[in-house]
Parts: structure tokens; sequence; C-alpha cells
């Protein structure tokens, strides 16, 4: 696989040079110059492979020029060792859980997948690599869960004080180790602000060696396609349109699903489900792209202003404004709606659904006209309820069993470094750290 940056340089690197850099050398993200395509046959077959199987298969086609298959097996049987079930609600309707993994959010999939990777391309390197990540909530845990005691990398995390939940909070930190997290007086967007600028000074890049673990790395965001081929497998209703909505935040998650469909995944339509940081819902409506500052929400994972990944997408249309409207539907919504959605499918469905989710719903239904039968549609439940057990209780009246990988780490004492969200004050750490 060969890549490039998004930023204009047509340089090409390899996939490992891309997951262990990070972010391209002009500040740009990764992309592939091609991306390989299943021959249909593999669809015939499809709904009759495991997860892991197909995972197997979606990796060997990305990856066998650059990672030995042997290799490559043992890194999907090391990192995807859990499901990711399709639950139906209704004809047409079905709900793709991505939250049995260790820290119960769908990023456990990508953070396993890129610490097995990069533990195979560092097992000959001197030197010590260091994952820069900024987190708005889910990210955090995955990537301290899934690198904990990876030999030859440590992980600083940053991430916005006072705006993760209680429980994410404390599953990124918690686990001391090659584990650090900073707590940052600010919001995610400047968490990533900070990560960006800590890449781009020459200074400190050639004291440390730098990656980043958020889904601007390459390596975090392609095994998130594995579970959009999973969906479509353990899906009844094939025969109809298949629609994919993504509850979406930083747009790796979505990213990724077109990436999936460029590889033949059958996806009629994607759907950019947001909470009301709605700039890709407005530049879909207007055109024109305009960051802003975040604002906070109780799907906090999306509290994003100015979405990264969102470069790639227009990349992948190459800057395209119609072609990519007639792909993807956008939609935001509050949180008393989001509050709504959750109550609604809790009676309707009898199903408990986090924040998130409950937006992805949210942006379904309104793209259906409440027709669900009408097509094969999948909404991404990225997180356990138990996550955000204070605003699902709340709203649906009903007790949430919190699962014992989230009471461990309940129990456990709080250990952060508080910043500001000046650069100088982490640049000024880094080079002590």
């Amino acid at each position: 696989m060969k890549l490039y940056s998004t930023n204009g340089s047509k340089k090409a690197v390899s996939f490992r040079e891309a997951i262990q850099n990070g972010i391209a050398e002009d500040g740009g993200l990764y992309i592939p110059y091609e991306i390989p395509k299943f021959p249909e046959s593999f669809f015939s077959k499809i709904s009759t492979l495991p997860f892991q199987e197909i995972a197997l298969e979606v990796a060997n086609l990305l990856l066998k020029d650059e990672i030995p298959s042997d290799q490559i097996e043992k890194i999907i049987r090391q990192a995807i060792t859990f499901d990711a079930p399709v639950r139906k609600l209704a004809p047409g309707l079905n709900i793709l859980e991505l939250f049995h993994g260790p820290t119960l959010a769908f990023k456990d999939f990508g953070a396993r997948f890129m610490a097995k990777t990069l533990s195979y391309f560092l097992k000959n390197e001197n030197r010590e690599l260091t994952i820069l990540v900024a987190t708005s909530g889910d990210t955090g845990s995955a990537v301290a869960n899934g690198f904990f005691n990876t030999e030859g990398i440590r992980v600083i995390i940053l991430y916005p004080s006072g705006k993760v939940s209680e429980i994410q909070e404390k599953q990124l930190t918690t686990l001391g180790g090659n584990i650090t997290a900073l707590e940052i007086d600010g919001t995610f967007d400047d968490c990533q602000r900070l990560v960006k600028q800590a890449f781009a000074d020459e200074e400190l890049n050639k004291r440390q060696w730098f990656s980043s673990a958020n889904s601007i790395n390459i390596g975090r965001l392609l095994p998130q396609s594995f579970y959009y081929f999973n969906a479509f497998a353990r899906t009844e209703e094939k025969d109809l349109p298949f629609i994919v909505s993504v509850p979406s935040g930083n747009f790796g998650n979505l990213t990724a699903g077109i990436m999936a469909s460029i590889m033949g995944l059958p996806v009629n339509k994607f759907i950019a489900a947001t909470n009301i940081n709605d700039i890709v819902p407005k530049y879909l409506e207007t055109g024109i792209f305009t960051p802003k500052p975040s604002i906070q929400t109780i799907s906090n994972a999306m509290d994003v202003g100015n979405p990264s990944n969102f470069a790639r997408i227009k990349e992948i249309f190459k800057n395209d404004y119609n072609s990519i409207k007639n792909r993807i539907f956008g939609f935001s919504f509050s949180d008393d709606e989001t509050r709504g959605a959750i109550k609604e499918i809790q009676e309707k469905f009898d199903y408990l659904i986090d924040p998130h989710g409950a937006v992805g719903y949210l942006a379904l239904k309104k793209f259906a006209n409440d027709n669900f039968n009408y097509y094969n549609s999948v909404i991404l439940e990225t997180a356990h309820p138990a996550k955000f057990i204070n605003i699902v209780e709340e709203v649906t009246g009903r007790k949430i069993e919190i699962p014992d990988l989230l009471k461990g780490c309940l129990q456990k004492q709080k250990q952060s470094v508080k910043l500001s969200k000046e650069y100088g004050d982490l640049r000024s750490y880094l080079f002590t750290f």
C-alpha cells in the first residue's frame, strides 16, 4: 500500500512509514493512492464467515504487500478477540454493537489493531516511540488499553478537563505503566491542536520520536472498515438498499466506511449523524466547510468543531461537492432530541442505547421518514450505555448493570497531569518527559 498526503504532497510512503509517522511531513493526513477491491464472489460467501475471518480477509487485501500473511493473521488473532454483533430491532432496522471490546467502545478495534501492528514494525528498532493522542472520550481509554505495557511504546493522552464522563476519565487515567494522561484546561479541539503543534515542532521531534493514535493515523482507521463488512454479513434484508448511519465527530468512522465501500461493500448511502456540532451537515447543505469552536453535549465523543478526517473524505471524492452530497446525507440533533430518542428506542424496541447511537437513530429515522422496512439499515452503536449511565438511567428510568470491565477502573485512583491549553506548557512538559 502506498499513501500520500491530503495537503498536496504526492510523495509516496509505505504503510509502515505512515503508521509510524502518524501525519505527513506537510501536516496532512495519509490516504492510499489506490484502495483494492474485492471480487463479487467474496460477498456471495461473506455471510458464512465469522467476524474474525472477515477482518483477516480485509487486512490481507489491504496490507498483503507490506506484512506477510502469517503475521497479518497473528495481528488479527491478537487484536480482534471480541465480536461486533448485529441486533435486529425491526424489519430493516439493525444495530451494530461495537462495544464488546475491553473498554466497551468502537475504538477498541482500531486501537488494538494499531498497537499489534506497530509492535510488529518496531521489533527491530532500538528507540522508543511516543504516541501522542487527543481524546474527547473513548479514544483515550481504547488507546490506553490497547497500548498498555506494549514494549518500546509510551503513550501520552490529552483530554479536556471536565468534558469527558467519569467512567471515560477513570478508564484513561488509572492504568499507569507506560500510559500518561494530561488533563487540558480546554476543549477537545484544543487537545487536537496541541497534538498537531507537537508533531510540527522540529526541535521537539529531533529529541523524541512521535506518532499519533487518533483516527488521523491511518493505522487506526483501516481496521474500522472491518466491522462495516461484518454489519452487511450479519443483516438479513440484503436485497434492499444498504444504508449505514454513523454517529460522527472527527469523521474517522465514516471515512473507514467509505473506504469499505470502495473495496466493494455495497453501501447505498451513508448518513453522517452529528450533535449540534454540525460542521459537516452544514457543509452538505451549503458546500462551505466552516470549522468553529466545539460545543459540549451529552454525546461528548462527537464534540468536534473541526473534524480532521473530513479532509480524507474530500480527497477521496476529489473535492467534488456534488459527489460527496450524493453519497452522504448529514443531520444534526440537540441534546433534548437525543434524550427523546433514548427514551423512544427503549419504549418501542426494549433496547438501551447510548447518546451517540441515539443520534445515529435520529438521523436514520429522518432519512427514512420512519419507513425502515424499505432499507437494510444499520446504526453504529459506538459505546455501551453504561458509559453514560447517568443520562441513560435518568431518561429511561431503568437500572443499568455496570459491566465488570468498568467496575474495576471505577475503584482505582485517577492519575493525571493538569496543563493549560497553551502549547508552550505542553512543549515544556514534553521536553522534560
